[in-house]
Order: C-alpha cells, then sequence, then structure tokens
C-alpha cells in the first residue's frame, strides 16, 4: 500500500487531421517542450528489507482501514505534490518470498504491528529497512498520528545507515516543505545523492528539477542524462520524457528513430500518454514503419485507460475502418465516452446522428455501462 504522487500533466494538444486520409498530427503533451512532463506513477525503487523466517502470520490489530479513529485522526493539509517518484517497499506475498514480519503487516494494512515490529528491529541494531518503514508510517499516519518532523528523523537514520530509499525519500520530503523547510536546492542534493548511488526514481526526479529550472538552473541536457539513467531502468516516466525530448532536439540531438523507440518502450510498460503518443507515431509512419492495425491496438489500450484523445481516434478508425474493421455502432459508443469527457467531434456527432435509431440507443447504453464500470 505504498503512497504516491500525482504528478504534472500537460494537457494534450494532439488534434486528428482531416478524413478521408485521418493521418494524426502529432501530440504535444510531453516533458520537455513546457518543461513539465507528463508521465503516471512509474516503477518504484526497492529497498532491501532484512528477512525474518515467517511472514506475519498473527498480527494483533485489525487492517487500519477498519479503525474509525483513524479517518478522524486531524491531518496536515496535503501539499501539492511536484514529482512523480516517491519511495515504495517489495511485495512479500508471493510464492518463494522470505518474509518480513514488519513488511508484511505494512502491506496487510497491520500498521500497528509493522510500526512495533519495525520499531524493535530498529532499536536492536543497525538496520535500515526498518528505520525506514517507520518513516514511511510516520509520514502517513499510519497506525501512528502523522508527524513529518519523526518521518524526517527515522529517514535520515536510515540514509545514514546506507539506505538509498530513505535517502531518495528525503529528497522528497525537502521538496515539499514536509518536516523540513522546503529547499529546492537541497531536495535536488538528496536525488543526485541517491540517484548516483542506483535509485532510478531519484534520477528522474532530478531530471524533472533541471527540466523545469526553478530553483536550479535549466539545463535541458542534464535533465536528458539524468532520464537517460533512469530509462534505462525502466523507468517509463523517464523513458517517455527522454522520447519528448529526442523528438523536439531539446538538450540532446534531434533524433526521430531514437524517440520513437523511447515512446514505445514507456508505452509498452504501461505509460498512457505514451501509448497515445507511439500509436500516432505508428499510424503516421514517424520513426517507425507505418502500421495502422498496430496503432489502433494502442488506441485502444490507452482508451480502455479512460484517455479521452485514445477514444477519440480509436472511434474514427473504427467508423471509417482503418487498422481495425469498420463498426460504427461501437464508434459512436467510444465517441460518447470521449464527448462525456470534454472531447466533442463533429464528424462522430454525425456519425451518431445517422446511426438508426436501435443502433444508437445501443451506442448509448455500450457507453453507459463502459463509464458504469470506470465509476
Amino acid at each position: 500500500m505504498p503512497f504516491r504522487a500525482v504528478l504534472f500533466a500537460a494537457a494534450l494538444g494532439a488534434t486528428l487531421a482531416a478524413l478521408p486520409s485521418l493521418s494524426f498530427a502529432q501530440s504535444t503533451g510531453g516533458a520537455a517542450p513546457s518543461g513539465q512532463a507528463a508521465p503516471k506513477p512509474a516503477a518504484k525503487p526497492k529497498p532491501d528489507p532484512k528477512p525474518d523466517p515467517k511472514p506475519d502470520a498473527k498480527s494483533g490489530n485489525k487492517p487500519a482501514k477498519s479503525d474509525p479513529k483513524a479517518a478522524q485522526r486531524p491531518r496536515e493539509p496535503a501539499p501539492m505534490p511536484l514529482l512523480g517518484q516517491q519511495i515504495s517497499y517489495p511485495s512479500l506475498d508471493t510464492p518463494g518470498g522470505t518474509g518480513d514480519l514488519a513488511y508484511g503487516a505494512y502491506q496487510r494494512g497491520y500498521y500497528i504491528s509493522a510500526f512495533n515490529e519495525a520499531l524493535k528491529r530498529a532499536r536492536a541494531g543497525n538496520d535500515p529497512a526498518a528505520m525506514t518503514l517507520l518513516g514511511e508510517l510516520y509520514s502517513e499516519g499510519l497506525g501512528v498520528p502523522l508527524d513529518p518532523k519523526k518521518a524526517v528523523e527515522w529517514y535520515r537514520k536510515a540514509a545514514d545507515a546506507g539506505s538509498v530509499s530513505a535517502l531518495f525519500a528525503l529528497g522528497n520530503m525537502t521538496l515539499a516543505g514536509r518536516g523540513v523547510p522546503m529547499d529546492e536546492p537541497a531536495a535536488a542534493q538528496l536525488f543526485r545523492q541517491a540517484a548516483e548511488k542506483g535509485s532510478a526514481g531519484a534520477a528522474y526526479n532530478l531530471g524533472l528539477l533541471y527540466l523545469q529550472g526553478r530553483k536550479i538552473p535549466k539545463e535541458p541536457s542534464e535533465a536528458a542524462r539524468w532520464f537517460e539513467i533512469a530509462a534505462a531502468k525502466d523507468v517509463e516516466d523517464a523513458q517517455y520524457a527522454l522520447g519528448v525530448l529526442l523528438k523536439e532536439g531539446n538538450g540532446v540531438d534531434k533524433d526521430i528513430a531514437a524517440s520513437a523507440r523511447m515512446i514505445g518502450a514507456a508505452a509498452r510498460l504501461g505509460h498512457v500518454t505514451a501509448q497515445v503518443e507511439f500509436a500516432i507515431m505508428q499510424f503516421n509512419g514517424t520513426g517507425v514503419p507505418k502500421d495502422e492495425a498496430a496503432a489502433a491496438a494502442m488506441f485502444r489500450k490507452a482508451a480502455l485507460a479512460g484517455n479521452a484523445i485514445a477514444q477519440n481516434r480509436y472511434a474514427r478508425l473504427l467508423a471509417v475502418g482503418r487498422g481495425v474493421a469498420q463498426d460504427k455502432v461501437q464508434a459512436a459508443a467510444w465517441h460518447l465516452v470521449a464527448k462525456s469527457r470534454g472531447l466533442g467531434d463533429p464528424m462522430l456527432d454525425e456519425v451518431v446522428a445517422k446511426l438508426p435509431e436501435a443502433d444508437r440507443k445501443k451506442a448509448q447504453a455500450q457507453a453507459a455501462r463502459w463509464e458504469a464500470g470506470r465509476a
């Protein structure tokens, strides 16, 4: 149950070219041109927890979600998160896992048990994983009162004991001004230290700071360098951001083929904005061989994830039978879903209007069912 950060999301400004060619214009919703990346939460760094012989089989408390007092506990106003990578913990509920009492309890929602076990281990000796978990619990107010200052104290102890994840978490706390004064240059230094010790998430966050250039100098070339380090470790946000830099020639030499490789890699890892961008590249044959069927499949994947632009473009392909079998009822259904998200399309309005009443009602029912399922 790791916490996640809300990311900067630049609005996609892509538009459709006129039919009948249906050649799609490139989307402009990327990190590089505006200095704001549009990633989704990416792969997370993993600390090295100390293994215990058995998972937590007898927690003495109930999961936190069933504790009515927890919902009533006052919490500090949540600051607007700035970056997209946060600390999280390894899954230990898989076959063959060594088990870890503190982390096992944490993952099941038994936060008091997690706290007690982690505190016991932290007091017993040099256990950076337990200290990092204590920092997380205090940072989020899980099983203990919300206390960012205590979270910082435990993160510092864990970082001093060698936890790269705690060092990374300190960077996020410092950037947001939680438990310590807000200090972007200091956060950048912490991200650099963590990145140099192998934290891919810290490398990505540092790249964003160089790209945004608020309190540290704006250096797109440095941003690209750190994005590349994170991208090599399959951080999909970094792959997408680097792909946009390569597409625009921002901080790096313009290379459309390399851009397509990066954006395609992010798309395959599930980055929805990258899926839309890559589908456009596939449809137009930009940096990759033209493949309308592959583009349609990628648009559909992003459409199912709730992306309105992908829903609109997939509807257009269905309407004219490009890359997918023509199906005007399905086209109408996807159009209605996209339209409910504020993305209108006069051409598709006409498709809906020309459907027989029975088909039009069928499309409306399908769109309603899809929306109900999403809700």
